[in-house]
Formats: C-alpha cells, sequence, structure tokens
C-alpha cells in the first residue's frame, strides 16, 4: 500500500501458501533450496478465480516466471488461460524463464542455460559454472529466438560464479527487430551476502525501463 501496489484483484484460496527453505551457499559450498509447495494457493488456483477482462482492461505490461507453471498442472493452465487474455487485450508479455530442476521432475539435463533446457537452445562454448562468459554465443542464442519467436526484445543476466560469494554479474540484451545488441558493465559482487531475488529485481527493474 506504502508504494501503491494494488491487491485488488489477488485471489484467496487453496488451503496455505508455499514455502521455501535457503540454505545459503558460501566459498565452494553451493546454495541449495528445497521447496514445499504441494496444497499451496497458486498450485491449485484455477482461471474462474480470475476476471482477466477487468485485470488486463488497463495493463500495459504482464510479466510471469517459468516457476508458476513448474508447481502444478493447474497452474500450466492458469498460466496459458492467463497469457490468452493478455493477447487478446494487447498487453505486452514478458517472461523470466527461471527453470529449476528440482521444480519439473520429469526434466533431467545437465547443461545450466535455461535456453536450452526450456527452449532447446545453447549459446555457444559458454559454461555458466566455469566462471567465463563468450558474449558471442549469446549473440547466436538471441539470433535464433528471434527468429523462431519474433521477440521483441531477449535479455539475460550473466553470473560468472568464482564460488558461492565471489560473483561477477553483467547483462546483454538484444533488440528483436534490429538485432542490435548491448553488454552492460560488470559488477564485481564479493562477498555475497543473499542472492535471493536478484533476478527478480534484474526484471523489475529491466521491465521498468522499458516501460518508461
Amino acid at each position: 500500500r506504502k508504494y501503491n501496489v494494488g491487491t485488488k484483484h489477488i485471489a484467496r484460496s487453496g488451503e496455505r501458501l508455499g514455502i521455501y527453505f535457503l540454505e545459503t551457499g558460501s566459498a565452494m559450498r553451493a546454495s541449495n533450496v528445497v521447496y514445499d509447495r504441494a496444497h499451496s494457493s497458486i498450485s491449485t488456483a484455477t482461471a474462474d478465480e480470475f476476471n482477466f477482462d477487468e485485470i488486463f482492461a488497463d495493463a500495459d505490461w504482464f510479466h510471469f516466471t517459468g516457476i508458476t507453471p513448474a508447481v502444478s498442472d493447474a497452474a500450466i493452465e492458469l498460466t496459458e488461460a492467463a497469457l490468452k487474455a493478455a493477447k487478446a487485450h494487447g498487453v505486452t508479455v514478458s517472461v523470466d524463464l527461471n527453470f529449476r530442476k528440482k521444480l519439473w521432475s520429469s526434466v533431467c539435463i545437465g547443461n545450466e542455460e535455461d535456453a536450452e533446457k526450456v527452449l532447446g537452445f545453447k549459446p555457444g562454448n559458454t559454461d555458466v559454472t566455469s566462471g567465463e562468459l563468450e558474449l558471442a554465443g549469446y549473440v547466436d542464442i538471441f539470433n535464433q529466438m528471434a527468429d523462431k519467436f519474433g521477440f521483441k526484445y531477449i535479455i539475460s543476466s550473466l553470473r560468472e560464479s568464482h564460488s558461492a560469494s565471489n560473483n561477477d554479474w553483467s547483462a546483454c540484451i538484444m533488440d528483436g527487430q534490429t538485432r542490435e545488441f548491448y553488454h552492460s558493465r560488470k559488477y564485481h559482487i564479493a562477498p555475497i551476502v543473499d542472492r535471493v531475488g536478484g533476478g527478480d529485481s534484474f526484471a523489475g527493474g529491466l521491465i521498468c525501463g522499458l516501460a518508461d
């Protein structure tokens, strides 16, 4: 309320809210997350609980994350219904792929890149776990995605992980129409105290910038 975040379209149902437990990593020990989403509100929500015509009537932008359809079959159907309604109202849609192998139990792929796991594309010679990045690989994969899906923009945060508490962070973006490619400055983050929500903050800032 303090920041004028609207709440009137929130649906309240289900047995409980979903939660997860985070064991923070340090040095060479990676963080570990345990999801507890069974019977949660989002996993049992259905499209008839939402008035999408009203929700999208004055909306400019709809953002969703790949975690939502991962929690249940009902959440997949709800996400699809929301996307169809957004398209019908001419609302710009963005997605953070956010692949989580602990949630997609039917998928078992070793490579760390979301684009390969979710869409079948892989950037050239880039392994995010190695601490090295090859930007030409991202130009290649972004071009493939623009060709196949016609995206307005393709964006990726770039995290070079030297250890759980020592990262280099930057980002890149491609205009899907002109194919102009930009890479941001690099930020050295060490020691990392808590990185939870970093990707969401990045997406929020990016959407705000594009909307403005």
